[in-house]
């Protein structure tokens, strides 16, 4: 029976291994979509191979389109680019194929790192290997094969190996110095969000290194240990990074309590764990067409939290391990504590599950030890709720990969999902006809395309934004070429012009009958 178990488990991890590769071969030849978030880094890098330097975003100055600005983006980590950029000179492929390889590779190093973490945390090979089947079943686990999400696949692929080193040194020495020092570096490069993961997984560590000390300098000795190259890798990456430009942490709405602001980080467990965010495009931020309005989501955002709060305490109750009860107790609180002081000072973070992934997939192997030690009944529950999630996780990917497939590219790669063939191809033929011209785009992506000429991407038309907080593009520099939605008419196309003072009399030209160029020499 053992070494049947033993194989069973073996045969998973090649299920799940093979699935991946498939998945990211099938992408590779029809690359994804990209997330708004990386395509901006993406234009880095566009800047970085027109020779700029690093990390610095090319651009019109609005102050005097004649002349050019490079601000450094310290909004986002650089690893959403950097890492694909590698490929790209190591293997000379296109961006979409960078992408696709980035995330292949992100996923399979991801379920590697956790299933060491949680073997190191004392559960048995056959527990972590359905446990890894659970987080399989997420969407978040195959939405970068749908739409290249840049640092959150990349903090998966991360994130598991840093928990792995946490629980696995027992004493102080100059390997721990270094480990610490590094992953604090590494980490911030694969997703800025990881500071907060950085800090929890160090103060598990610590407690791990402390516990047995009988008085309190004890505790502050190792406390040291850890403390000194945390300050160090954080002051570094504060130093040469953050405190070059704006960040999500410098952005602030000012205080305003609410309480999903305690509510959405308490039902992390569920939200995040089970996808119940995702599969229903989002309880308070949607990305899409909201599925329930705010009254039944505020319910749904209750009975989550009620939910996610029992499923702690019954893990803290059940399931066996100092450790891995710690790891719990320790990224639940300061989740808890991080993200709702954020929500309440209206940091620029948004309420979806993604940003607290990591709760989620915690608590994935102490459900099923749980639900291991259950009845074939409600065994049978969880069998069918896990298929639901995987279904729809399923469904979603391929409807997402065939709409992929169906929309526009260029030379990048990309799929581009705003804009349509035939406009692209007028776009890319003026691109390679004009020089010192300026297009002007609604979505970061599409400018990916732009080779030889200058960009400028706009936020969409929004009509509770006034007019004076629209940054305008003054003076003249060369012909003007602005695409957007043939829905874009009125006041809708007024308001993207007045961007525009230095030119005068744009005229229109249908590109489809979708997509219409707005014209000014």
């Amino acid at each position: 029976m053992p070494a049947n178990k033993n194989y069973f488990y073996k045969i998973i991890l090649l299920v799940l291994t093979l699935l991946v590769l498939i998945t990211g071969m099938v992408v590779f030849l029809t690359p994804s979509a990209i997330f708004p978030d990386p395509s901006w880094g993406y234009q880095v890098m566009r800047a970085m191979q027109m020779g700029g330097g690093f990390n610095l975003l090319f651009s019109p100055d609005p102050a005097n389109l004649a002349k050019n600005i490079t601000p450094f983006l310290s909004w986002w980590s650089p690893g959403q680019y950097l890492v694909p950029y590698l490929f790209k000179l190591v293997l000379g492929i296109n961006t979409g194929q960078a992408s696709a390889l980035t995330s292949t590779l992100c996923t399979l190093c991801g379920l590697a790192g956790f299933f060491y973490f949680f073997k190191k945390l004392g559960f048995t090979n056959i527990i972590t290997a359905v446990s890894l089947i659970v987080i399989a079943c997420q969407r978040a686990f195959w939405m970068p094969f749908a739409f290249y999400n840049g640092g959150e696949v990349l903090l998966f692929a991360f994130e598991g190996w840093f928990l792995y080193g946490c629980v696995t040194f027992v004493k102080t020495d100059w390997k721990l110095i270094l480990f610490v020092l590094l992953s604090g570096w590494i980490g911030f490069i694969c997703k800025s969000s990881f500071v907060w993961i950085y800090v929890a997984g160090l103060l598990c560590l610590w407690i791990r290194l402390s516990t047995g000390q009988h008085n309190v300098w004890g505790w502050v000795k190792k406390g040291f240990w850890l403390g000194i190259p945390a300050v160090i890798s954080m002051a570094t990456i504060y130093l040469l990074y953050l405190s070059k430009g704006e960040n999500p942490s410098s952005a602030s709405g000012g205080f305003k309590f609410a309480f999903e602001a305690f509510e959405f980080p308490l039902a992390s467990p569920l939200l995040a764990g089970f996808s119940i965010d995702d599969m229903i495009n989002g309880v308070l931020f949607h990305t899409d067409k909201a599925l329930f309005s705010p009254g039944p989501a505020m319910v749904i955002l209750g009975v989550s939290m009620v939910i996610s709060i029992l499923l702690i305490l019954a893990i803290l109750k059940f399931v066996p391990g100092k450790d891995y009860k710690l790891f719990i107790i320790v990224f639940y609180s300061v989740s808890v504590l991080f993200f709702s002081w954020s929500f309440l000072k209206q940091s620029a973070i948004s309420y979806e599950g993604r940003h607290l992934r990591i709760v989620g997939l915690l608590i994935v192997p102490g459900v099923i030890y749980i639900i291991s030690k259950t009845n074939l009944y409600w065994q049978s529950i969880f069998l069918l709720v896990c298929i639901g999630i995987g279904h729809s996780s399923y469904h979603f990917t391929r409807i997402m990969h065939k709409g992929n497939g169906l929309s526009a590219h260029g030379p990048s790669g990309v799929a581009q999902l705003f804009i349509d063939q035939p406009s692209l191809n007028y776009i890319m033929a003026l691109d390679r006809q004009k020089k010192d011209a300026l297009f002007v785009f609604i979505s970061a992506d599409i400018g990916l395309e732009i080779q030889r000429n200058r960009i400028i991407t706009l936020e969409p038309y929004d009509a509770e934004i006034a007019d004076e907080d629209r940054v305008p593009y003054l003076g003249h520099a060369g012909p003007i070429y602005m695409v957007l939605p043939a829905d874009y008419t009125g006041s809708k196309l007024a308001t993207m012009i007045k961007y525009f003072p230095g030119y005068k009399n744009f005229l229109a030209t249908p590109l489809s009958k979708n997509y219409m160029l707005y014209t000014a020499q």
